[in-house]
């Protein structure tokens, strides 16, 4: 069964990278398979370096799939041998004091729905605020380098799996900048305070098994089938768990940052009944029952 897996993704990566986001806008490539929507950051002859471009196409690439009931997972990964090497340096050297290399918000953005779970929204007013937002699985597959704003983004993902040597780094210091964009209270409550305080501080490259070690990354895989192993994850999760119950749970645990135990639990038990009345349950109970693969609806 593993061996047919493998089959199906010998030419994955070759069709996964899709079309433009827009046709304004070739710097993310949106597709679709599988029940999987892969966003590919498209600017491999600068190792994706992040642009105002980038930021809008991952914004319309997370709506659009938020929206679509038959999509169970998003994946954001790098076109070519890296996965995003921070804010273009061209775009750099032209900011000063009142710019940004990323739009702010306005309040007029689309932003996706929060159709299911608790109202998550007054907490996340961020440049990556959209991210947790979102009710879809958001899996960062780190194929290459990830430095600076590419890697805040990923903090912002779910889960974060990355190709064995890959390069990591937060590189702010080196530059003369701060903790930006949310980095300062994400990471700590990913790595721990004393970690963040060592890879902010010192702006250091560490690799893809020392991120794994910290608990940056969720899975370190070989390079050779960093694809292969990514996509049989993010399949068994589209396949195996409840649309619904990822959705609610995200958005629970993304709450849970800003309440206390009594009322997180609170929030758990009215949910909980909420469940009850739900197809995923039924169907959760009945395939089990029934000793065969689940069809879960998402309802």
């Amino acid at each position: 069964m593993k061996k047919q897996a493998r089959v199906e993704y010998q030419n994955l990566e070759e069709h996964m990278r899709g079309e433009p986001i827009t046709p304004e806008n070739n710097e993310i490539l949106y597709m679709e398979k599988d029940n999987i929507v892969t966003l590919t950051l498209n600017r491999p002859d600068r190792l994706n370096a992040y642009t105002e471009s980038i930021y809008m196409g991952l914004r319309e690439g997370i709506n659009r799939a938020s929206q679509k009931q038959d999509i169970n997972a998003i994946v954001i990964t790098g076109a070519g041998r890296g996965f995003c090497a921070g804010a273009d340096m061209d775009n750099l050297k032209k900011t000063n004091s009142g710019s940004t290399i990323t739009p702010k918000s306005k309040q007029e953005d689309q932003l996706p729905s929060e159709n299911l779970g608790p109202s998550i929204a007054e907490h996340y007013k961020t440049r990556f605020g959209f991210l947790a937002l979102c009710r879809k699985p958001i899996i960062a597959a780190i194929n290459g380098p990830c430095a600076g704003i590419g890697l805040v983004m990923t903090l912002f993902c779910d889960l974060r799996f990355a190709a064995a040597g890959s390069k990591f780094t937060t590189a702010f210091a080196k530059r003369g900048l701060v903790a930006e964009h949310g980095i300062s209270w994400i990471l700590p409550r990913l790595v721990g305070h004393a970690h963040a305080m060592d890879i902010l501080f010192t702006g250091r490259v560490f690799l893809a098994e020392e991120a794994e070690k910290i608990g940056l990354i969720n899975k370190c895989f070989s390079a050779e089938n960093f694809i292969e192993s990514t996509m049989d994850y993010v399949k068994m999760l589209s396949e195996t768990s409840s649309p619904r119950s990822i959705s609610v749970m995200k958005a629970q645990v993304y709450k849970a940052f800003f309440q206390d135990l009594n009322n997180a639990a609170k929030i758990g038990d009215e949910e909980m009944q909420k469940s009850f009345s739900s197809e995923d349950f039924k169907e959760g109970v009945s395939h089990f029952v029934e000793k065969r693969a689940p069809k879960f609806s998402g309802k």
